[in-house]
């Protein structure tokens, strides 16, 4: 290049965005003290959106000059999950207020359609910005809605823009079982044990391996094996807290922590101890903040009571990424990253958080720990039907008088859980079909309602998983290829873009089902093999079972 060329390019100065010096002020104030390390980049950014209700491209340029990282990274993460709102030069802020709607499975059949209507015409775009939303895991009380940070219940256009018009949206923390009330009747005292040797790390293996205790997340992994293979790895090693329930249908691990914590977290500290973590990270959705206050009021009341040493729970907040229910993707959200799945193997067992050995565990899985060990392995597989150890957390939610979180046993069947667990169906309703776990984990008709819910089994046979528990009822009120949309364009918006199979297979997959006239069932059948065998993880191996049960089941509703 002749010396010509190489002045006139110098002459246009730096390429790139230029450094904006109010802008590096205010970050360098906002995280004045704070150390900025690469794993902490998404609680930077959302301490960034929580002050300023956005992310500009200034204050992304700003945190790069801080941080080292070059702003495409910063960009691509933040960009990556829903609840950031990135703002570029010359676009418009957001307005000042964010009501989010869910329009989710459950909420779908309580009317979220009409009420993000109903809002879009009654709310002052300048003034009000009005979100649909996955799962918000109060789907027995749809349809559900965010005012800022105010969750509502059985929410009404009236209802939400009176709030909304009032101010006042901080979180409501419900009444739950703080650590003074827990440890009034015994609460970890059995970590004291675990800590002291008077319970053996070998004792606690054998009595999760006869309980039958599985994982509780959607997995079913039997708890006992995974510690042992934790265990088998040379440290140092970590443990992890899946907090990210983004199943449509499942709300169960809110309920646990919103009324008693501290079982889920001694649960935590006695399998820390177990397999000799050196740290526990706790990844907990974004769409849970009174789940959220309430862990970090705990967490330190534990460092002050002495029970943990400062810093030794890290609680870590998701961003809105459904895919990061997913255990490597949770951890590369973790570290900071794009919640992207790892390629397996290795294992997160082997090489997990940080490239370390790494523990991980559902809500719910902790949450019973205490009582197999208080109460005894048997009387914990007692507790299910024969042949299906243990008690089970449902999420019901759907046509049902009573819905909830209701605690019933494993292997009971569906006929069970409607009748004598949530009242019956809603009057003038008939039942018709269920999700026996959440999206993923396809619709049967009424007619199998006599199949225990459990892991395998019979209800593997048919094509189907009982997941995480989450019970969605529906009644002849409801069209079943409604349903099977609903739930296609939920994985398609949740796609993580990683495989081109779950990338392009939940699109094509939602045109499908869209296209007027006859459904084209060669081609469904056809996409449906290809993401089955080629999607790197469960979201797209698993989203095209509601559509098989449309088209097995439900032939009049096409």
């Amino acid at each position: 290049m002749n010396q010509h060329v190489m002045a006139k390019r110098r002459d246009r100065g730096p390429k790139g965005r230029p450094l904006d010096n109010v802008a590096l002020v205010e970050m360098r104030g906002l995280f004045e003290g704070q150390e900025l390390r690469r794993d902490l980049l998404i609680e930077f950014l959302h301490k960034i959106q929580d002050t300023y209700g956005c992310l500009s491209a200034a204050h992304i340029r700003a945190l790069a000059e801080m941080t080292t990282l070059p702003q495409a990274e910063i960009y691509e993460v933040a960009s990556f999950y829903d609840h950031f709102d990135v703002v570029r030069e010359g676009e418009d802020v957001p307005a000042p207020l964010t009501i989010r709607v869910c329009d989710s499975i459950s909420c779908m059949m309580a009317g979220s359609e009409t009420l993000i209507s109903a809002l879009d015409e009654g709310a002052d775009p300048s003034l009000i910005r009005v979100v649909r939303a996955p799962c918000m895991g109060r789907c027995d009380t749809a349809p559900a809605a965010r005012v800022g940070d105010r969750e509502v219940d059985n929410a009404t256009a009236e209802g939400v823009l009176k709030l909304a018009s009032e101010g006042g949206f901080d979180t409501v923390i419900p009444d739950y079982v703080n650590l003074y009330a827990y440890q009034e009747y015994g609460g970890y005292s059995l970590y004291q044990k675990v800590r002291s040797g008077a319970i053996t790390t070998e004792a606690l293996l054998e009595a999760l391996s006869d309980a039958g205790l599985r994982g509780l997340g959607g997995a079913g992994f039997p708890a006992g094996k995974k510690w042992g293979f934790v265990r088998s790895y040379e440290g140092p090693r970590l443990m992890t807290i899946n907090g990210d329930e983004g199943e449509p249908g499942t709300f169960k691990d809110r309920y646990l922590l919103e009324t008693d914590p501290h079982r889920t977290l001694e649960g935590a500290l006695i399998a820390a101890h177990a397999v000799e973590a050196q740290r526990i990270y706790f990844y907990m959705r974004d769409e849970y903040p009174a789940v959220l206050e309430i862990l970090r009021a705990e967490i330190d009341a534990l460092e002050t009571a002495g029970l943990i040493e400062p810093g030794f729970i890290e609680l870590r907040r998701g961003a809105g990424a459904y895919i990061c229910g997913e255990e490597s993707a949770m951890i590369e959200s973790i570290e900071g990253k794009r919640g992207l799945p790892r390629h397996r193997p290795p294992y997160i067992a082997e090489v997990g958080l940080f490239g370390r050995p790494t523990l991980n565990h559902n809500v719910e899985t902790l949450w019973w720990i205490r009582d197999i060990v208080e109460n005894g392995a048997q009387w914990f597989a007692d507790q299910g039907k024969p042949g299906h150890p243990g008690p089970r957390s449902w999420s019901v939610s759907g046509r049902v008088k009573d819905p909830g979180v209701k605690l019933a046993p494993a292997g009971i069947t569906i006929r069970e859980l409607i009748d004598d667990y949530c009242g019956g169906m809603e009057d003038g309703h008939s039942f018709k079909a269920y999700l026996p776990g959440g999206a993923s984990g396809g619709i049967l008709p009424a007619d199998l309602d006599n199949i225990p819910l459990d892991f395998g089994g019979e209800l593997a046979d048919l094509g189907a998983f009982v997941g995480s528990h989450a019970v969605v009822v529906l009644s002849d009120h409801d069209s079943v290829k409604d349903a099977t949309l609903n739930l296609l364009k939920f994985f398609k918006h949740e796609s993580c873009g990683q495989c081109t199979p779950c990338r392009g297979g939940t699109e094509k997959m939602v045109a499908l089902l869209e296209r007027e006239g006859a459904l084209d069932e060669a081609a469904i059948r056809d996409l449906e093999t290809v993401m089955r065998d080629a999607s790197i993880c469960g979201l797209g191996q698993a989203a095209p079972n509601p559509v098989n049960h449309l088209l097995v089941h439900f032939r009049d509703d096409l």
